[in-house]
């Protein structure tokens, strides 16, 4: 099979023509979601929750977040481990819900078996959940009861947090789904009535196409990675091989990318935006230094609470300093910093995009002095 060579400025374009955040926007939310697979649920409203975020980015101000609403009440899109995804996707996840608790046959190992030892550990509690779900449901987790015979214990916030957690391993065991959300709060019911009825794809044939459909959404995508436990970075053996010049190691390509036109555009982007979620493969490619600050202590941010990336054409080439401030009725730009100078094209494109962001928050914009 032929290795194609490409140049960063070639990897680049198709990352971002892949992604959508070139100048010809998408039709919709609709066409957005199917096209990315997914849109991360991150509440964090410093701007705007992720995954309105991500939509904006794409859509410009003509996106109304009540359109995703809708979508998830009308279930043509559905939350599945903290991901919006098309319903029609779930088949592709419904063969391993199936097979989560292989590890009687030695199938499973490390932290995976100690999940099923204390999902087993705590059946009964499993079984009362799953009992008040089917006379009561949808309900939100603080109206399931708490059996559990055996604690969750975590060094982190998930800690002591029995029924929570229970129900996390619940959904990848298929057996309880994300039904809505009151005022954020997750809603849950039986996967039974939320999950669509369509035919469970084959194990193998369903993780050959997620690989498949994710390397369209990235364009560009190393085909191993390290383990993730919701969504891989990596690729299989989707697409074909490729080099990318200055970059070691292999890369897969999704060639109906390759040798099409590509026209720029700015972009403000979300931290968790999917063109630079993948922190090595933004260094690798776009070479751009970033990290979300916001859990640093102020006085260590180089560039903000909340900076979103800025896209310009096929380079990242800043960060925005901002916050909605929805109390004051502004949104309050501190810095835009440059990672490469502003000409006056790129100025005003940038600048285009901060006021779009303004008007689609329905806030006044606040520039520093």
């Amino acid at each position: 099979m032929t290795v194609h060579e490409l140049s960063r400025v070639d990897a680049r374009r198709i990352a971002v023509r892949a992604q959508l955040l070139d100048r010809l926007r998408p039709s919709g939310l609709l066409d957005v979601v199917h096209r990315l697979t997914l849109l991360q649920i991150d509440l964090t409203a410093a701007i705007a929750p992720n995954a309105h975020l991500v939509a904006w980015s794409r859509l410009g101000s003509a996106y109304a977040p009540a359109e995703l609403d809708a979508a998830l009440a009308g279930r043509a899109l559905l939350e599945l481990r903290a991901m919006i995804r098309p319903s029609e996707d779930l088949a592709l996840y419904r063969a391993d819900m199936a097979g989560w608790e292989r590890a009687g046959r030695g199938e499973l190992a490390g932290w995976r078996a100690s999940y099923r030892d204390w999902v087993r550990a705590n059946d009964a509690c499993r079984r009362d959940i799953l009992d008040r779900l089917g006379s009561s449901g949808p309900l939100p987790a603080c109206d399931l009861p708490d059996t559990c015979a055996v604690p969750w214990r975590s060094t982190g916030w998930t800690n002591d947090r029995n029924v929570r957690q229970l129900l996390e391993f619940m959904v990848q065991r298929g057996e309880v789904a994300v039904a809505g959300r009151r005022d954020g709060d997750r809603l849950w019911d039986l996967a039974a009535r939320v999950y669509p009825g369509d035919p469970v794809v084959p194990p193998d044939e369903a993780r050959r196409i997620r690989d498949e459909l994710r390397l369209r959404s990235l364009g560009i995508a190393r085909g191993r990675g390290p383990e993730c436990q919701v969504e891989p970075a990596d690729v299989g053996e989707a697409g074909e091989p490729a080099v990318v010049d200055g970059v070691k190691g292999t890369w897969r390509v999704d060639t109906s990318l390759l040798g099409q036109p590509f026209s720029g555009r700015a972009a403000l982007l979300s931290p968790l935006d999917r063109l630079i979620y993948d922190r090595k493969r933004m260094a690798d490619l776009f070479g751009f230094d970033y990290q979300l600050e916001m859990y640093k202590p102020a006085a260590r941010r180089r560039w903000g609470y909340f900076a979103l990336p800025i896209l310009y054409g096929d380079r990242l080439v800043g960060k925005l300093d901002a916050i909605a401030d929805r109390k004051a009725g502004v949104l309050r730009v501190h810095a835009i910093h440059q990672d490469v100078p502003f000409g006056q094209a790129m100025t005003a494109a940038v600048d285009g995009e901060i006021r779009d962001l303004a008007e689609w928050l329905e806030l006044d914009l606040a520039l520093p002095r």
